[in-house]
């Protein structure tokens, strides 16, 4: 019966490929699901029907009931004071009032919006890979490289929901051009996209499938390709001087890697330790751990769920997740 719940959350992980959503309790289980593609080239009013489809199917729930607030992970950046939000990969949405539309729909119930990588720290401190670590950096490392930080048992999303945002910290002064205008960035290194390309500019190429993606590099790395093997190697490389100069700033000491890219497995945690005890060689950080994330896919989800509950404003006042 429903009614055993006082402190159900709606959650929403919205990113360029799906929008997805949940009914997710205190001890962070998800009891409803639901999600729709992303129209990420139409215009800002298709992306929000996806959105309103998916809280329909939430609120029709008789599960509803026991909702005391909603928490919503989003691509980013985001603005949380604002609530607006400007995912790189949904050009429609710039500025969008995406609290405010979501207002229209669940009435009075608290909305908290923080940028993905945020959502998903909270998830691996919850749930996952950074549970016990009161100081932590989590990195989705994918189409683009996001993350988030846990300070002092807490995530610290900052002003705006983007704080630990490694992916655009510069670790090569001469490097690319990156699109948020600096040079160098770990994402123009260590994304899957850029990965492939680095392998593509140096000579690799698809087997018979032209399957060209990262995955396909990281196959080829594993079958010993030495010009796939050479760009996780820089990958590994530019994340090392990320994660270290991060845990240098605000001593964190577990990096918790998720996303498609670390789905390489080996290929990218072996050259991404070794890296790591060059750059992280201060004695206060020379136990910096890199590791994989545990939550999947739910991270989002969850870590949605998280924020919601730990930012106190849940009619039921329970002081967050269990």
């Amino acid at each position: 019966m429903h009614t055993e719940f006082t402190d159900l959350v709606a959650a929403l992980d919205i990113g360029g490929t799906k929008i997805a959503g949940a009914l997710v309790d205190d001890t962070g289980r998800i009891h409803l699901r639901t999600q729709r593609p992303t129209p990420a080239q139409e215009d800002g009013e298709s992306v929000m029907a996806a959105v309103d489809a998916v809280l329909a199917e939430l609120t029709a729930s008789p599960l509803w009931t026991a909702v005391s607030a909603v928490g919503i992970g989003s691509a980013g950046p985001v603005d949380a004071a604002a609530g607006t939000v400007s995912p790189v990969n949904v050009p429609g949405w710039r500025g969008f009032p995406l609290v405010a539309r979501v207002r229209t729909t669940v009435g009075e119930l608290p909305v908290r919006l923080v940028g993905d990588g945020v959502a998903m720290t909270a998830a691996e401190h919850w749930k996952g890979a950074a549970q016990g670590h009161d100081n932590a950096l989590c990195l989705v490392v994918s189409t683009g490289v996001g993350g988030g930080l846990i300070l002092n048992g807490r995530p610290h999303p900052g002003p705006t929901g983007n704080a630990g945002h490694i992916g655009h910290i510069s670790v090569d002064l001469e490097g690319d051009p990156c699109p948020c205008g600096s040079r160098g960035c770990v994402e123009r290194i260590a994304s899957g996209p850029n990965i492939a390309r680095r392998a593509a500019d140096q000579g690799w190429r698809p087997g018979p499938d032209g399957d060209a993606s990262a995955a396909a590099v990281a196959a080829a790395a594993r079958a010993g390709d030495p010009v796939a093997l050479a760009s996780f190697a820089r990958a590994a490389q530019a994340l090392a001087a990320g994660i270290a100069a991060t845990a240098t700033l605000v001593e964190v000491d577990i990096a918790v890697i998720g996303g498609g890219v670390a789905g390489a497995g080996d290929v990218l945690f072996e050259p991404l330790r070794a890296a790591l005890a060059q750059y992280a060689a201060l004695s206060f950080v020379r136990g910096l751990k890199a590791v994989p994330a545990r939550m999947g896919t739910d991270a989002g989800l969850v870590g949605a769920a998280a924020a919601a509950l730990l930012d106190g404003s849940a009619r039921s006042g329970g002081g967050g997740p269990r």
